[in-house]
């Protein structure tokens, strides 16, 4: 639902990534934070076992809800006492080859905030960083050998009238001199199977991998 395509100097950007990083329309500013994943099943019912698993997983609800109080948070820092508050709790989202829980937060700006303020405060997401996100992107950079780059960056567009949208870029091709990458991940905490999170970085690059067939 936030595919978007870039050509910059020697670098193409093809995202069809699921995840809203945060919009602004007027004064109204959302996002939208993806946490929990599970393959879709070989047909409907395996799929709706596998939906039914994900929703009652206490540790995919734990982190799931963790996340969420960390965008109330990002939320909170620029808008208006009060209005912060979550209008989709825990919904299921279904792609071509993954299932993931999505929940909406939403507040109003606060007088003298603007898109930048709130850019700022939500970037980068919490999905993609961790709680507490400051001490989790030291962590990231102490860990990971090499730069992410554009991926789970931001890319979507800001209008003359204030309003925004951006994604988290994620499920995305970034293009160079010929040759596609894909990156992927999957969040890390205490209960974590690293096989299982494992095997969820390889689901969630399977789309991306099958579309590369079909060229």
């Amino acid at each position: 639902p936030f595919a978007a395509y870039a050509e910059f100097d020697g670098l193409t950007v093809v995202s069809s990534s699921p995840e809203r990083l945060v919009r602004l329309t007027g004064r109204i500013a959302d996002t939208r934070p993806i946490a929990g994943t599970r393959r879709r099943g070989r047909d409907f019912s395996e799929t709706r076992d596998l939906t039914a698993e994900l929703l009652t997983n206490e540790k995919e609800r734990a982190e799931h809800i963790m996340l969420l109080d960390l965008e109330r948070n990002d939320l909170g820092k620029v808008c208006a006492y009060g209005t912060v508050s979550v209008d989709e709790l825990m919904v299921v989202e279904d792609y071509s080859h993954v299932i993931h829980i999505v929940s909406n937060v939403r507040g109003e700006l606060a007088p003298g905030r603007d898109g930048f303020d709130l850019i700022r405060a939500a970037f980068p997401g919490g999905t993609i960083t961790g709680v507490p996100k400051v001490r989790c992107m030291e962590i990231i950079d102490e860990l990971e050998p090499v730069a992410r780059g554009l991926y789970t960056g931001s890319l979507g567009y800001l209008a003359n009238t204030g309003d925004l949208d951006l994604n988290i870029i994620i499920r995305t091709f970034i293009i160079k001199d010929g040759v596609a990458y894909v990156q992927t991940g999957a969040g890390i905490v205490a209960d974590s199977d690293p096989a299982r999170e494992y095997a969820e970085t390889l689901e969630k690059a399977e789309a991306l991998a099958n579309a590369l067939e079909k060229l």
